[in-house]
């Protein structure tokens, strides 16, 4: 029967159909569920060969009425088929419960699909949201992806999750890397396959990194609080072995030295709510400045249910802003002034580096700016 994709030179090996030859049935659930609700579903052909083997790529081209070129470049999404042939061998792969055998692609391909994604055992906002953004990205150019969480991320952990993924074949890593410990534990590994660093601590990195510009972020929440006549805004940092909490730092530092003002001291939380109430409590107790930016939203959290407690009315008495825009910010009393980081595109440029990386190429990299959120939490307040 006619073939309707580009011909293949006679006697040129198709990887992909090698790869595929060799085929698992899995039963395919749309295929039972076809009709309506509560009917019966229509009977599907065996899934078998009439010699009992699995189906192969010449049994769907044969219950199709094309070669197995065409098979392969559907299988591909190859762009030189036409719909309706294109339809004709989906159905005939539903019908067979045709599957490639990915193990035998990726010996002819050298390549699984899958990458690996090194990341903080934790729940805090941040890596979670960007393990998440990383997930969709690869799923959203083909890739699938393998996580390791690692509470201690020393180079002897750090080795061992990159051997686990060797193992698994990926063909490439992303290392969500927030503090120091972990840039020098990834510096301490040699992989065979590219890497990807998703931090803001560049210095002195030579893999390729992505990242929100955090000093910008500093700079945007203290800028908008000076500009609303504020003059005394202390900063509530994080945990300064972060690379993210040090930027952020660094970025009220210079909003304060651009605008001509002595830069005050600082005060170090954590980056939960308990740690964002005991520093509140402290400054009711020392003496309120005209604003307070916090690392991040749960500290911003802790801040306001301090202030509420003291009797301090936010933004009249003191503002506060935060950082991550993470979700309810909107619904805290007052809702919160912050910074929003573009966690989907973070996932997408690390991706996208990835890809470049594993194509041979040098991937390029540039800062993501954040957002800032304003809202009641940073009103105009006293006046000063």
């Amino acid at each position: 029967m006619a073939d309707d994709a580009s011909p293949v030179t006679e006697g040129c090996a198709d990887p992909a159909r090698t790869a595929a030859e060799h085929a698992v049935p899995v039963p395919r659930a749309a295929a039972a569920s076809t009709g309506p609700v509560g009917g019966t579903a229509p009977t599907s052909r065996a899934r078998t060969s009439r010699e009992g083997r699995p189906p192969a790529m010449n049994d769907v081209a044969a219950l199709a009425g094309v070669s197995h070129q065409t098979v392969s470049r559907v299988l591909n999404d190859h762009p030189s088929v036409r719909p309706a042939t294109r339809e004709r061998v989906l159905d005939a792969i539903a019908t067979l419960g045709y599957r490639p055998n990915l193990a035998a692609r990726a010996l002819v391909t050298r390549r699984t699909g899958t990458i690996g994604v090194i990341t903080p055992a934790t729940v805090l906002f941040g890596p979670t949201s960007t393990l998440v953004a990383i997930e969709r990205a690869a799923r959203d150019v083909g890739h699938y992806v393998s996580v390791a969480t690692l509470r201690d991320f020393s180079g002897r952990e750090v080795g061992d999750a990159v051997e686990h993924f060797l193992a698994q074949g990926v063909d490439g890593v992303v290392v969500v890397a927030p503090s120091t410990e972990t840039i020098d534990a990834v510096a301490d590994v040699r992989a065979p396959v590219p890497v990807v660093l998703v931090t803001s601590g560049r210095e002195g990195v030579a893999v390729p990194t992505v990242a929100v510009d955090q000093v910008a972020g500093g700079r945007l929440a203290t800028e908008h609080l000076l500009a609303s006549g504020r003059r005394t805004v202390v900063h509530v940092a994080g945990p300064l072995e972060w690379y993210d909490a040090r930027d952020r730092l660094r970025g009220w530092q210079e909003a304060h030295e651009a605008a001509g003002l002595a830069v005050p001291q600082h005060r170090v939380g954590g980056w939960r709510a308990a740690d964002g109430f005991a520093v509140g409590r402290a400054l009711v107790r020392d003496g309120l400045p005209d604003a307070v930016f916090a690392a991040n939203d749960q500290l911003a959290l802790g801040l306001l249910a301090a202030f509420a407690g003291a009797g301090v009315r936010v933004p009249e008495d003191v503002a506060v802003v935060g950082f991550d825009d993470e979700p309810g910010a909107e619904f805290y009393a007052p809702p919160l002034t912050t910074v929003r980081q573009d966690f989907a595109e973070l996932g997408r440029r690390a991706v996208a580096a990835l890809v470049e990386a594993m194509g041979g190429r040098v991937p390029e990299v540039a800062s993501i700016a954040p957002e800032l959120v304003v809202r009641a939490s940073s009103g105009s307040g006293r006046d000063v």
